[in-house]
């Protein structure tokens, strides 16, 4: 009997008074809102059909607490190099914000000032591959929207600026595997 081929399930955090206001949220350490719990609990029929053998979530109580309301609390171990994306000065502000200094401002191009270049995250994302692709069975990955888009893009093999063709809402969630031997996408932003 062949073992199944390994999948990694991206879950983004539910939603945050910043995330509902579009501001950029990387290291402050924001709770859910009442929304954004009630997001996480409904996270637990669609991830029942994996068997999670690992459950990697950032330190951030967002992540925690939607990996714990979607039931995989029990198996959660403390992934730092799943932070978001350190926005620097950006942190707090919206997009809509920056680009009244900055027009056409891209965070996956443009960078931000005082905080971490796409590389750094890139570098990050691929220490999470390694240690998933070294682990057996399902992993999951709970964290945040920027950081799993550029997991995404480097679980395929592309270059990590192709993360801002991917959009991954609150509570949604992605799956990645493999199809004969090749990384693949096999689903994203499920809800």
């Amino acid at each position: 009997m062949s073992t199944p081929p390994q999948r990694c399930v991206l879950v983004r955090h539910g939603e945050t008074e910043w995330s509902l206001d579009g501001r950029h949220t990387s290291r402050t350490d924001l709770s859910l809102l009442p929304e954004g719990e009630a997001q996480a609990r409904a996270l637990p029929p669609s991830l029942s059909v994996f068997v999670f053998t690992a459950v990697l979530t950032s330190p951030l109580i967002r992540a925690r607490t939607t990996a714990e309301l979607a039931g995989l609390g029990d198996r959660i171990t403390i992934e730092p190099d799943l932070l978001e994306w350190d926005y620097g000065a950006y942190e707090g502000v919206t997009t809509a914000q920056i680009r009244e200094e900055r027009p056409g401002w891209d965070l996956f191009v443009d960078g931000v000032p005082g905080g971490e270049s796409i590389q750094d995250v890139a570098a990050r994302v691929d220490r999470v591959i390694a240690r998933v692709r070294a682990t057996a069975g399902d992993v999951a990955c709970v964290a945040h929207s920027h950081v799993l888009r550029v997991l995404g893009v480097r679980w395929i093999g592309l270059d990590p600026v192709v993360g801002r063709s991917l959009i991954l809402d609150p509570a949604a969630y992605s799956v990645l595997g493999s199809d004969h031997g090749h990384p693949v996408l096999n689903a994203w932003n499920l809800r």
